[in-house]
């Protein structure tokens, strides 16, 4: 894999990325969209390739190409907080180039070392095929009535995913995952040496320089982000292994399931069990720690299935265990239903 994505980049490449982009898509900082470069490829094509191959054979990104606007796009009719906006990041067509050729081969090698739990941006894979599990999972949950085991669905939403993912932890995770060095100096390059201007009423800030988060409108975040949700992923499925936390699964026969990812959403499922809650906030804590992430709790539930016994006495054992907040409307201080 490593020689795959370390083989000789081509011109070819470089031009595939180019049709890739829309051609009115919002043009970055120079102000040029693609349709530019497509139009005036036989002028510009053989400059604009040395350039990009220049980059991504291991030169320095050049001055400017890295220069990135921000526009809040709202979420909601009338936004009111900050968090009503999405900020949108607006990349040059020349970064693009380096960005979404590495991209195109990063993607190749994701089904073979992203978890099968991550459905979302992994070639071959379907959101919609774990939006179907979660179906099934949550209606055995609201139908379990009997057994001395309660069971629970927690939906976990991370709080401004992208903006807050740590470098250090983005490059250890692709250490541990085994990518080469030379991958690693090229991934972070594109990730360390952007600087944002953030457009407002028609006027730019000065420019600042971040120190963590990934773009929304680089082609290359979504595959960094579920790279860095590998971590959660690996100490979920770690606890499962050791016993600390125990799954769901519909009947005998069938596999366990302990968590479900469609991108920066999680549903972690698990037997409602005071010493499985106190793993989990273990877990939650490790990986916030470490990753830079924090849950949304807006945004995030749980739900117990109705034979949970005692439901208020269960539940205040189980908020305790992992906040020691006892209150019967917070576990991990997220909102509680019990069935349906």
């Amino acid at each position: 894999m490593n020689e795959a994505l370390l083989a000789p980049f081509t011109g070819d490449e470089v031009w595939a990325a180019l049709e890739s982009i829309g051609d009115l898509k919002a043009p970055g900082a120079d102000g040029m969209p693609s349709i530019f470069y497509k139009q005036f490829w036989q002028l510009l094509g053989e400059r604009v390739k040395k350039e990009v191959l220049e980059v991504l054979n291991g030169g320095d990104m050049p001055q400017g190409w890295n220069d990135t606007i921000i526009v809040l796009i709202p979420k909601v009719k009338q936004p009111e907080k900050l968090k009503d906006l999405r900020p949108i990041s607006l990349c040059n067509v020349l970064y693009k180039l380096v960005s979404k050729v590495l991209a195109n081969r990063l993607k190749k090698i994701l089904p073979d070392i992203i978890s099968p739990s991550q459905s979302a941006f992994v070639p071959g894979r379907m959101i919609t095929d774990n939006v179907l599990l979660a179906y099934e999972l949550t209606h055995h949950i609201n139908n379990r009535r009997r057994g001395a085991g309660g069971l629970a669905a927690i939906k976990l939403d991370m709080s401004k995913a992208y903006d807050r993912i740590e470098w250090p932890f983005l490059k250890k995770m692709m250490q541990k995952l085994g990518f080469q060095e030379k991958w690693i100096d090229l991934i972070m390059k594109c990730v360390t040496t952007v600087s944002y201007r953030i457009k407002v009423n028609g006027e730019y800030t000065d420019r600042f320089f971040p120190q963590r988060g990934l773009r929304h409108g680089d082609p290359l975040s979504p595959y960094l982000f579920i790279l860095c949700a590998e971590g959660l992923s690996a100490l979920l499925q770690q606890a499962e292994s050791d016993g600390k936390i125990e799954g769901i699964k519909i009947r005998r026969e069938a596999p366990r399931v302990n968590h479900l990812f469609f991108a920066d959403d999680s549903l972690i499922l698990m037997k409602a069990r005071c010493s499985g809650a106190q793993a989990l906030k273990q877990i939650m804590c490790k990986y916030e720690l470490a990753s830079g992430q924090v849950i949304n709790k807006d945004k995030s539930f749980i739900l117990f299935s109705p034979n949970t016994g005692d439901h208020a006495k269960q539940q205040k054992r189980l908020i305790m265990s992992i906040n020691q907040e006892a209150s019967a409307e917070r576990y991990l201080g997220l909102p509680v239903s019990v069935g349906k």
